[in-house]
């Protein structure tokens, strides 16, 4: 261990004699050295909570990335189904069930293909939801 001397003004001496006795340290060694090494043990945390704010920082750069992706996604499905809606032309009433029947089949298939398109448990499930929804 290494020793260092200090010389301190009486008032801050004074402070530090009280302050050891309030807090039952055995000396005002032991109040100082409790002292230095709470002091370097908060820039510690200053650091950490730096790096946590930089963090979340990031995290929330990405969350708006991902918002924007979001919003052009359905963007691009309400142009592909306007469309869609505006150059199919409706089929004639006496064949409205039949082309109906295939539309669904046809419509699971499409499911069926994105399901297995789509990597993971958590996407084939809400896959599977959206499947039941329909039916």
């Amino acid at each position: 261990m290494a020793e260092r001397n200090i010389r301190l003004p009486d008032p801050l001496r004074q402070r530090i004699k009280e302050e050891m006795n309030r807090h039952d340290y055995p000396s005002s060694f032991a109040f100082i050295r409790a002292a230095i090494e709470n002091e370097l043990d908060s820039r510690g945390a200053d650091a950490i909570e730096q790096r946590m704010t930089d963090t979340l920082n990031r995290f929330a750069r990405e969350l708006r990335g991902l918002s924007t992706a979001l919003q052009a996604q359905f963007a691009l499905i309400d142009a592909i189904a306007r469309v869609i809606l505006h150059c199919v032309p409706e089929p004639a009433a006496e064949v409205r069930d039949q082309a109906a029947a295939q539309a669904k089949l046809r419509y699971r298939r499409l499911l069926k293909m994105a399901t297995l398109s789509l990597q993971g448990g958590g996407a084939q499930t809400a896959m599977a939801e959206f499947v039941r929804d329909a039916e």
